[in-house]
């Protein structure tokens, strides 16, 4: 049986940058790894110059399957958020992965709407908010959620309890941000000048009417975008993550930060909703409510501290790849060999 995966990659799955690959992508990956057996050929389209071959996976290049010379039979192909592979191969089960919303002007524009239309398709979407605010209009064959999952880069962590004064934003959207580093500068850096705020994901061109050099003086530090392993450093040793909510589809931060013990700050907006409560995440009404937040937070005793910390970690897991996968293979009608 042969199975394409379809992003496709800016980077072939030898190359070493693929520590720094988006969201969508290093799923991909990590999910066409993952279902590797000997039933199976996988194949991961990708921006590469020639075929390679690594893990049981088969990493093509995408100018190859273009090449109309070239007779590909793929049995299943799961495309990521792009229906238009699908033109080409009529006999393949079409599972197109959506990750962004759809709508039709943009489907229209970005020239989808017709592949769409013109094929029978399973749309797998990674949240209920992403699946009730995609067009209606779709005639998808089947509608179907399966939420995103922890890489193996946040699985079974050694996690300690003791954690400094800080807290982490490390959504790419710089929504709200503003108003974060204001509230920041006027209220939390005035009242406690140890606590630390870390930006990761947010280019510094979205970053305002501030400047990075002078937000430093304010405990604020622009990090950038940095690989898994310094984002583990940093979850690991803060109190808190933010991430307001809005326009998410799933936000894969949230329960990296959960497995790093991280309670979340938020609105609890869009599909954040789903995966907050009570027990791993505080949840604002207004602005006004955010440097109150940070200092109760702050303050917690010890015991209820790790409490918390536990609760996120457990909760966590059931976003394991190990348990997710499952759903997967029902989608496909496939059966688990290990």
């Amino acid at each position: 049986m042969n199975i394409l995966f379809y992003c496709p990659f800016k980077f072939d799955i030898e190359s070493k940058k693929n520590k720094s690959l988006g969201g969508i992508e290093s799923l991909n990956i990590d999910l066409s790894i993952a279902m590797v057996n000997k039933n199976f050929n996988i194949y991961l389209a990708s921006i590469c110059k020639k075929r390679i071959k690594k893990n049981g996976i088969i990493n093509i290049p995408v100018s190859e399957l273009k090449n109309k010379k070239n007779n590909f039979n793929f049995d299943i192909i799961i495309s990521s958020n792009d229906p238009n592979v699908f033109n080409d191969y009529k006999e393949a089960k079409k599972v197109l992965w959506m990750h962004n919303t759809l709508n039709i002007e943009k489907s229209i524009r970005k020239k989808k709407l017709i592949s769409i239309l013109k094929n029978k398709i399973i749309a797998v979407f990674n949240s209920n908010y992403l699946k009730n605010n995609t067009s209606l209009l779709y005639n998808f064959d089947k509608k179907i959620v399966i939420p995103n999952f922890l890489t193996d880069h946040f699985h079974n962590l050694n996690i300690k309890f003791k954690r400094n004064p800080y807290f982490v934003w490390s959504v790419q959207r710089n929504k709200g941000l503003d108003y974060i580093i204001d509230i920041w500068i006027k209220k939390v850096n005035t009242k406690n000048s140890k606590i630390k705020l870390f930006i990761f994901g947010i280019q510094d061109s979205k970053l305002g009417i501030y400047n990075l050099k002078k937000l430093n003086k304010f405990n604020i530090f622009f990090m950038g975008s940095v690989d898994k392993t310094t984002l583990k450093k940093y979850y690991s040793k803060s109190m808190g993550m933010i991430c307001l909510g809005y326009d998410e589809t799933f936000c894969l931060n949230v329960i990296e930060g959960f497995s790093c013990g991280l309670p979340m700050i938020s609105f609890g907006l869009s599909a954040v909703n789903e995966i907050v409560n009570n027990r791993n995440s505080f949840i604002m009404n207004d602005y006004k409510d955010f440097d109150k937040i940070i200092f109760h937070i702050f303050n917690l005793k010890y015991n209820k501290r790790n409490v918390m910390i536990n609760y996120c970690i457990n909760f966590s897991k059931k976003f394991y790849l190990k348990n997710i996968i499952t759903n997967w293979y029902k989608v496909l009608d496939l059966k688990r060999t290990h």
